[in-house]
């Protein structure tokens, strides 16, 4: 059975403080976006994970085993698989790309060993895997607070373009919220973020774009503001780092500036997609 992994980018994201326990709370607007992943499961005589990417693991440290092994260990089954992943989405980008495939893996053995899991279960069991599994096993836009596990869906219209640029550098999560400046960081309005996409205000969500993150993601790769400032000089009426990097998104509603920007920065030899927020009701299957 094969699923679309689909990526995400935060329109905010505000990082509200860090807890005892060393994880941050957050409050943010996430949204998933059309650019993905496949992930095939089958069953087989031992459970087996192949990667497109030579660099990326295949064992417990792959969200997709991590995922089958949590369900295991909860559900009680028995059957083994052979899972083929196509990675499109890049690692250390901001867009989710592990958080997806593990969020893919719950979705088709809920499926395929029809264990009729509620939203509920299988937001706990994405929780396991990791913060942002829980908004990939929906796929709907969203307020996500917590660490990432408390998740307000709700429904928006979109008419913009969305262009993705990472440079070859990522951010590590880790480096970045270590590096936070919690005195000085932006706070984004994420309600008024939410006001503008459900009443398709474009203007006030442009207006309302941020990320506590992007301040110090840029220290730690420097093309994160060069890819900003092109963007933004380019014409696209807004644009802004993902998650904690290194992906910046640039948003416009004009095919013209769209081309011409994603054919420049790909010539400047960055990673480059074009893409827009997925449709609500889009089908997860291939």
């Amino acid at each position: 059975m094969k699923e679309k992994a689909y990526a995400k980018i935060n329109l905010c994201l505000d990082v509200v403080g860090k807890r005892e326990d060393g994880y941050h709370d957050l409050r943010m607007v996430m949204v998933p976006i059309n650019y993905y992943d496949v992930l095939d499961i089958e069953f087989a005589e031992e459970t087996t994970l192949s990667v497109n990417k030579w660099y990326l693991p295949n064992d417990q440290k792959n969200t997709v085993i991590s995922a089958i092994n949590i369900m295991r260990e909860r559900y009680g089954f028995t059957q083994q698989f052979k899972c083929e992943l196509s990675k499109h989405i890049p690692t250390q980008a901001g867009l989710a790309g592990g958080s997806a495939d593990g969020a893919a893996a719950i979705r088709i053995l809920n499926k395929m060993l029809q264990l009729n899991m509620s939203t509920e279960e299988m937001i706990d069991v994405a929780r396991q895997v990791g913060s942002d599994v829980p908004f990939c096993v929906l796929n709907k836009p969203a307020i996500v607070t917590g660490t990432g596990e408390k998740i307000e869906t709700f429904e928006c219209e979109t008419d913009f373009k969305i262009l993705l640029v990472k440079p070859r550098r990522g951010v590590s999560t880790k480096a970045a919220f270590e590096a936070l400046d919690y005195e000085h960081m932006e706070h984004p309005d994420v309600l008024a973020m939410k006001d503008a996409l459900v009443n398709q205000n474009y203007d006030k969500m442009i207006e309302n774009l941020g990320n506590s993150l992007e301040k110090v993601s840029m220290k730690l790769v420097r093309d994160i503001r060069f890819i900003k400032e092109d963007l933004l000089g380019f014409g696209f009426d807004g644009a802004l780092m993902s998650g904690s990097g290194s992906t910046v998104f640039g948003i416009t509603k004009s095919p013209k500036r769209l081309q011409k920007g994603a054919d420049l920065l790909k010539y400047k030899g960055y990673f480059v997609r074009v893409t827009s927020v997925l449709e609500s009701g889009e089908n997860n299957e291939v």
